[in-house]
């Protein structure tokens, strides 16, 4: 289980999350960069940055996530899983994305 740090809220493999309304984002090259209107901040992601940032707009969930990757990449699950929830904290942090409901089971 990746535990998230954001408010003390625990993140699971089933646990998804939704792009805020307020943030636009450009692929160039591979690469991205987000505009979060709020904040009036800039970031930028890396191409598997932005791959997960695909994957979330898709609504997958946090193991749909890691599954795709692991599929994609040479990488082992721990370091992935590592860097994964690094990367949602900072997210969570800055305000581009926000944890969605857990949808029940089966759905």
């Amino acid at each position: 289980m990746i535990a998230g740090r954001i408010g003390d809220m625990e993140l699971n493999k089933e646990q998804k999350f939704r792009i805020s309304e307020e943030v636009l984002f450009q692929e160039v090259s591979g690469e991205s960069v987000l505009l979060d209107l709020a904040s009036e901040s800039y970031f930028g992601l890396d191409p598997v940055g932005t791959r997960i940032w695909a994957l979330l707009n898709e609504d997958k969930s946090v193991g749909q996530v890691l599954d795709a990757l692991l599929e994609e990449y040479e990488v082992g699950l721990g370091t992935l899983e590592a860097d994964l929830e690094e990367l949602l904290d900072k997210m969570l942090a800055a305000g581009l994305i926000q944890a969605s409901e857990r949808a029940a089971p089966g759905s």
